[in-house]
């Protein structure tokens, strides 16, 4: 199969996914603020109620800069992280600190999503929280992350033809946002990743394949 039938299988089925999120979401929340995706457990319940607040509040945007900052912070200073995941301070010391350090200088959303951690002793959980809501805000933006993973970096023009033939994939609109690594065990070939959908096209995987086969 050629790598743009792949491509589209992948995409139609990504986005068969996502339809059927929608639906399921179209029973519950106002829908002008409802998150565009269903996101579960711990950390997407904070970034979800996050959303919420901050699309009522028209701080989408700027709620998401600051979360990535203090994602940043929290890992480029040892100070700061040690603050966060200290079990010795207690919840009402924690709190008045955020406070005494946010108030002021990050929206309301943001502070008010920081104090809440703060007294459920849950800052260590920051992290997980600003990349689930990245992931909404990406969702909203209509952006498709693919990411690329490639035994050699690939060329520019390498790049180009890929994104290209991956975007002709998608509803017209949809952004790809393309994501490359390299993994120099796959031998050669292409491994794609888009969403939770993964197609491995790599030599090591048609090694694989063969070796199967002939036992």
């Amino acid at each position: 199969m050629m790598l743009s039938s792949r491509l589209s299988l992948l995409a139609r089925r990504s986005a068969s996914a996502s339809a059927s999120a929608v639906s399921a979401r179209s029973m519950s929340t106002d829908p002008a603020h409802r998150p565009p995706l269903d996101l579960y457990g711990l950390t997407a319940r904070y970034a979800n109620a996050t959303y919420i607040a901050a699309s009522k509040t028209s701080d989408l945007d700027k709620v998401e800069g600051e979360l990535l900052a203090i994602k940043s912070t929290s890992e480029t200073s040892a100070e700061f992280r040690s603050f966060l995941e200290n079990p010795l301070i207690s919840r009402d010391v924690k709190t008045k600190q955020v406070e005494s350090l946010l108030k002021g200088k990050t929206s309301g959303v943001t502070l008010n999503l920081m104090t809440t951690l703060a007294g459920n002793a849950r800052l260590s959980s920051i992290g997980g929280i600003a990349d689930d809501y990245v992931r909404l805000m990406k969702a909203r933006r209509g952006e498709v992350e693919a990411t690329i993973i490639s035994a050699e970096p690939l060329t520019k023009a390498q790049s180009a033809a890929v994104s290209d033939a991956m975007q002709g994939q998608f509803p017209s609109g949809a952004k790809v946002v393309l994501k490359t690594s390299v993994d120099p065990s796959i031998l050669g070939g292409l491994q794609i990743q888009i969403g939770d959908k993964f197609l491995d096209l790599s030599v090591t995987s048609r090694i694989d394949e063969v070796s199967r086969t002939v036992v």
